[in-house]
């Protein structure tokens, strides 16, 4: 299973929220790079880097930090936040991502998002499967669709997706453990690669989500506030 720390960008600061509200604001590092170095010097190979001033503002916004990072480690890095038009994408894949998460565009403007599918392929292009109270949340968690997170799932898979990060919004940021009924629902249901996010507090976590199944496990919170060290991190490497 791979361990995808996180990175979230609110102007251009490394910071975090806690169940995806802006008000909760916490900042951790002014300088993202620095972040993304220390984790690389760990043996992490993979970031999830968002943009949340982006994912407000329905348009990509901090695609210099992108940029900075691709260009000075050797990460491979999935982006996502505010990404609503073709350009939005070309623009993340010219500042070095190597694939790009679109959740709210699958919801509001599906059609889109089955041409980015067509265009880059399901390598690159990752479905985002954020809820709250198993409903779809769009517009960086601002909005809450009528759509089921398995159904909504199913439905990409059998269009082409193979790569889903699925967050529970009421995990996020709380340290308490991860969606794992969820997780193993959506994995009985479909044949997705599924990156986990959302609720990773420990190393036991990280262990129990490579038991269910899942591809990958995003951590964020948990290396910002000491519960997972880099040090483990790395023998985990």
């Amino acid at each position: 299973m791979r361990i995808i720390p996180a990175i979230d960008i609110i102007d251009g600061k490394c910071v975090r929220l806690t169940k995806g509200d802006y008000s909760t604001k916490k900042i951790y590092n002014e300088n993202p790079l620095e972040v993304a170095k220390a984790f690389e010097d760990s043996g992490i190979r993979s970031l999830h880097l968002v943009d949340l001033d982006g994912a407000k503002n329905q348009h990509i916004v901090n695609y210099k930090v992108l940029e900075d990072i691709c260009n000075k480690t050797k990460l491979h890095v999935d982006f996502g936040g505010g990404l609503k038009s073709d350009g939005d994408v070309s623009i993340a894949f010219e500042s070095g991502a190597k694939q790009i998460t679109g959740g709210s565009i699958a919801v509001k403007e599906p059609e889109v998002f089955k041409r980015w599918l067509s265009k880059y392929g399901s390598e690159k292009i990752i479905l985002g499967a954020d809820c709250r109270g198993r409903k779809i949340a769009i517009s960086g968690w601002l909005e809450t669709s009528d759509v089921d997170v398995v159904e909504f799932i199913s439905k990409f898979q059998q269009l082409g997706v193979k790569s889903v990060i699925c967050t529970d919004i009421s995990k996020d940021g709380m340290l308490n453990g991860s969606a794992n009924d969820l997780y193993k629902e959506i994995l009985k249901a479909t044949d997705v690669n599924l990156i986990a996010s959302g609720g990773v507090s420990s190393i036991e976590d990280l262990i129990q989500l490579k038991a269910i199944g899942c591809e990958g496990a995003i951590i964020g919170k948990a290396i910002y506030e000491g519960k997972i060290t880099l040090k483990e991190l790395r023998q985990l490497c």
